[in-house]
C-alpha cells in the first residue's frame, strides 16, 4: 500500500462520525448495512450520513450495493486488511532486539 493511500484511509477514520459508521459496519458483517438503518441505529441526519459515507467510499473503506430501492453499505474488509498490514508491516524493524528475536525463531 502507498503511504499517500494509507494516510487518505486513516484520516477518513480520525474523524469521530466516520469512525462510528465504519465501526458499525464491521460489526454488520459480510452482509452489510441498510443506510436507513445505519441511519437509524447512529441518529445521524440523512444529508451527514450520505456525506460521511461518500468519504468512506472515496477512500476504498466502504462499498455501496444497490438492491431493488434500498442501498446497502458493506465494510471494505480487504482494504481495512490492508491498512492494518502496512501499519504493522515494519514493526520494529529499526530494534535490534527484535531483529536478534526474529531470526532465533
Amino acid at each position: 500500500m502507498k503511504i499517500d493511500d494509507a494516510a487518505a484511509r486513516l484520516e477518513a477514520l480520525g474523524n469521530r462520525t466516520r469512525l462510528q459508521i465504519y465501526r458499525a459496519l464491521v460489526r454488520a458483517g459480510r452482509s452489510g448495512m441498510p443506510v436507513g438503518r445505519l441511519q437509524d441505529k447512529l441518529k445521524i441526519p440523512a444529508s451527514t450520513l450520505s456525506h460521511h459515507i461518500k468519504s468512506l467510499v472515496a477512500v476504498g473503506l466502504v462499498n455501496q450495493v444497490r438492491e431493488a430501492t434500498t442501498l446497502i453499505c458493506h465494510a471494505n474488509y480487504d482494504s481495512m486488511q490492508g491498512l492494518v498490514d502496512f501499519l504493522v508491516s515494519e514493526c520494529c524493524a529499526d530494534e535490534a532486539e527484535c531483529k536478534n528475536a526474529k531470526t532465533a525463531a
